[in-house]
């Protein structure tokens, strides 16, 4: 056996509880020593069964603070046996890139296109298996909220602070941003394994998303696109006005009314290598199921490897030590108790 390792060395500080467990036992036979001397002479104490209750005692308090011990050290879960092994982490780089402008407050997805959008990605994130997400989000201009991480938690935070006040520039340049997430975000060095999930109502404000699709396509990057919305008759977007009444966006004195093309999203999935399109409309999707049929089980490369150090967990032993003890001060303990008895 090598050196012993604690995986919770701050358990040890429990230890006092042994001499603790010792000093009650004693003061109690003390206590009791004393008792006995007030209805017994004083050279009758040391004999017969007397001494052998005394004895039994000592025996009881050895044991009780043994079993303590014992338990304690369980506690702090010593370990030894130290072995040292590689681990090879793979998977593949997850760009989820979303839609914040206006038109995502529409509400013909409840509440509304952007917070459904929010949802279907956490619950993206909650079946990631070891691959490296980023978020990216667009309106008129785009910007990089979370970089490529395996900090599921990070991603999660940001993506909760996401509105459609996190753009500061209006409209939706779905093209500007795709060329943003490739320059800006993606290593060039890795030309497989890279996953853009466009997550928008599709409307664009002639930023050639179909021509920015197609250059992703030329370096394998794959486009899954959500589109969102209404797709014939479309939604008015509401919005807060200065007296924090709720009214609906308008354009040149017209109300604004976003529909989702689709049309476009299709031709954009297309331009890239096993790219997909789906259309939720106005219904539900799950991007976990996305995930896990078109991400999870795909080609994933090797992102990092690590040498970890283990050692073996020899909990189990002390434990069953400290149970031991304390089984034997029971066993004394209903012993003794048959002998008052027959006294």
């Amino acid at each position: 056996m090598n050196t012993i390792h604690f995986q919770n060395i701050d358990m040890l500080h429990l230890l006092w509880a042994a001499p603790l467990a010792a000093g009650l036992y004693w003061y109690a036979w003390r206590k009791k020593k004393r008792h006995l001397a007030l209805f017994i002479e004083r050279g009758l104490i040391g004999r017969n069964r007397i001494t052998a209750n005394y004895a039994g005692r000592r025996k009881q308090a050895l044991w009780m603070v043994a079993a303590v011990i014992f338990l304690v050290i369980a506690l702090a879960r010593p370990s030894w046996n130290m072995k040292t092994e590689t681990v090879e982490q793979r998977g593949r780089d997850v760009v989820f890139l979303l839609d914040v402008s206006k038109s995502m407050l529409a509400e013909d997805l409840a509440p509304n296109r952007l917070e459904r959008a929010k949802l279907a990605i956490r619950d993206c994130v909650d079946v990631l298996e070891g691959d490296r997400v980023a978020l990216m989000v667009f309106a008129g201009s785009a910007a990089v909220k979370c970089p490529l991480t395996l900090d599921y938690g990070f991603f999660r935070m940001m993506l909760s602070h996401i509105s459609t006040d996190s753009i500061d520039r209006g409209g939706t340049m779905i093209g500007d941003a795709i060329r943003k997430v490739i320059s800006d975000v993606f290593d060039d060095r890795a030309r497989e394994y890279r996953d853009i999930i466009l997550i928008t109502d599709g409307e664009d404000h002639e930023s050639f998303p179909v021509q920015a699709a197609e250059i992703a396509g030329e370096k394998d990057i794959r486009l899954i696109a959500i589109g969102l919305g209404d797709e014939d008759e479309g939604r008015r977007i509401p919005v807060t006005n200065e007296n924090g009444e709720k009214v609906f966006l308008t354009y040149k004195g017209q109300e604004v009314w976003s529909r989702l093309d689709a049309a476009t999203l299709r031709k954009m999935t297309g331009a890239t290598p096993g790219g997909k399109y789906f259309n939720v409309s106005t219904g539900t999707i799950n991007l976990g199921d996305v995930y896990t049929d078109l991400i999870a089980g795909a080609d994933k490369k090797k992102l990092e490897s690590k040498t970890l150090t283990r050692y073996e967990e020899k909990f189990q032993i002390f434990l069953a030590m400290g149970l031991f003890m304390i089984f034997l001060e029971m066993i004394s303990r209903d012993r003794k108790k048959e002998g008052d008895n027959h006294a």
